[in-house]
């Protein structure tokens, strides 16, 4: 397979992605901490676009106060954030882009000091001082995720990813070793995924079918099975309600991390299922040009860019117009992040990442 990044992605909501490049939901730290937009972020996301990402996604925006999962995180739990959502979505668009709003909860992941009592997942674990959801309260959160969708439509935004992946709620709710629930929500697997497929039906049902729909999993790390996540991926291309899977890798070009499942690499193993009226995206090292090529040849329909997309707003312009294309050496200096649309607050959460920006 040749696949050219220039060429154009057709969903079957209708909508199309001109180009094969996504920009990532990347945690930055730069929004108010009532969850509305900050200009840092505006600036941020609207230059990605203007890079000619032709899918730019959000950072993940928490459906509930309480599900927030780091300072500075962007918000779409109230109507308060309809203003700044509506401006960001309609200048992404103005570029050509698709804009996409991630919804999350970050359940246990929750740092204790920015949510009210304690964080919360599927079940006690003492291990990480958090408590059980309550059935009501399950429900509850279900309709919050259905309703960060609807908030978002109103927004005007093309669409909304569900974060089922990286240890947050939705990945508790799949895990067998941190769900431990004995009602519908936990036990078997189909019981384990009900509440991510409740949360993807009501959103398709509220929002409708041109609405733009997907998914991000992870397939381990976290009490992840890779032959679990492989299953409800299967059921999502079987069911067939939304427009494309995300799968997060860490690494598109390592093995997995299991003995058992290593007859393949991790990327194989998930472009191997038939993916029918579905789309695939992966993330995981796709730092230069050859790795756009190598992971459009493998299989995939689209790339999800991270480290490299902070490096270059216009990350996809440099590859589409030089296929050879490596970026900028790290570490940076905090000036030319400054220069490349990152805050002050994101330019400090990098700094924390090793060798990615100088002393």
């Amino acid at each position: 397979m040749n696949i050219s990044p220039e060429t154009p992605v057709q969903f079957k909501c209708g909508a199309t992605m001109k180009n094969r490049f996504m920009l990532a939901p990347m945690t930055n730290t730069q929004s108010h901490e009532d969850g509305t937009l900050s200009e840092d972020e505006f600036k941020w996301l609207t230059m990605r676009a203007e890079g000619q990402f032709g899918l730019v996604m959000t950072c993940a925006a928490h459906v509930q106060e309480n599900g927030k999962g780091f300072p500075g995180q962007l918000g779409i739990f109230s109507d308060e954030h309809i203003e700044g959502h509506k401006r960001l979505a309609a200048k992404i668009q103005s570029y050509g882009s698709l804009a996409v709003v991630q919804l999350h909860h970050a359940g246990m992941r929750s740092p204790a000091e920015l949510v009210q009592g304690l964080p919360v997942c599927p079940s006690d674990n003492e291990k990480y001082g958090c408590r059980g959801l309550s059935i009501e309260e399950v429900e509850q959160l279900k309709q919050d995720f259905i309703d960060a969708a609807i908030r978002a439509k109103k927004c005007g935004y093309d669409g909304v990813e569900v974060h089922g992946a990286h240890g947050y709620i939705l990945t508790q709710f799949l895990s067998s070793e941190f769900n431990k629930r004995t009602d519908k929500y936990g036990g078997s697997l189909e019981n384990r995924a009900r509440l991510l497929f409740e949360i993807v039906d009501g959103i398709r049902t509220t929002c409708g079918k041109e609405f733009l729909l997907s998914v991000r999993l992870s397939p381990e790390r976290f009490g992840m099975d890779l032959l679990e996540v492989k299953e409800v991926c299967q059921r999502f291309i079987d069911e067939d309600k939304i427009d494309f899977l995300d799968i997060s890798l860490w690494d598109i070009f390592k093995m997995p991390e299991e003995k058992e499942y290593q007859d393949k690499s991790l990327l194989d193993h998930f472009t191997d299922l038939d993916y029918k009226n579905i789309k695939l995206t992966v993330a995981g090292k796709i730092k230069n040009g050859e790795d756009v090529k190598k992971a459009l040849n493998s299989g995939i329909d689209f790339v999800s860019i991270g480290q490299s997309a902070i490096l270059h707003h216009d990350f996809p312009a440099k590859v589409m117009e030089n296929p050879n294309f490596e970026p900028t050496k790290t570490p940076v200096s905090a000036e030319y992040l400054k220069k490349e649309g990152l805050g002050k607050d994101f330019i400090n959460y990098m700094s924390k990442w090793e060798g990615f920006v100088e002393n």
